[in-house]
């Protein structure tokens, strides 16, 4: 399900955002940091401090998670099933494994977030949609000149 372009923009982006829901309904959404995919096709996302996601995914396991590359302004929602793996249990480990290089020494990682995708559906930016002719080109220099930053100079070291 997670197929090559959606894992390339999964780790262009920056922030994913994690959507939940109590029993009673209340929607909670939260960015998260540390998050990759596993090569079973879970995506998993590091728990750093997120006491109210983890009471939802407790009450209701179903959540949806967004990301978009912000230059490309691109990316997917997917909606899953999660669970909470503890650091000591033994399925954490390997997954753990992907998260450790982005976590390093950064971040007390509490548990994993496993997401199980059940559904998948791209993210465009409006001018994809409503100027067809639009290229990523185009929204990348519109994007730098929002956000007033320039591509930084390749270094050989």
């Amino acid at each position: 399900m997670l197929t090559p372009p959606i894992r390339q923009l999964m780790d262009a982006s920056v922030l994913c955002w994690l959507a939940t829901c109590d029993l009673q309904g209340q929607p909670n959404v939260s960015p998260k940091e540390l998050f990759t995919y596993c090569d079973d096709g879970q995506i998993i996302i590091a728990n750093i401090a997120s006491p109210q996601t983890l009471k939802n995914i407790k009450e209701n396991p179903k959540v949806c998670v967004s990301f978009v590359e912000v230059f490309v302004q691109k990316g997917y929602q997917i909606k899953g099933t999660a669970q909470v793996i503890l650091l000591k249990d033994t399925l954490a480990t390997k997954k753990f494994e992907r998260l450790q290089d982005l976590a390093g020494d950064k971040f007390d990682v509490m548990s994993l977030l496993a997401i199980q995708p059940e559904s998948i559906k791209p993210i465009l930016a409006p001018s994809y949609i409503f100027y067809p002719e639009t290229s990523e080109a185009a929204m990348i220099a519109q994007a730098m000149k929002g956000y007033r930053v320039s591509p930084n100079a390749q270094s050989d070291g």
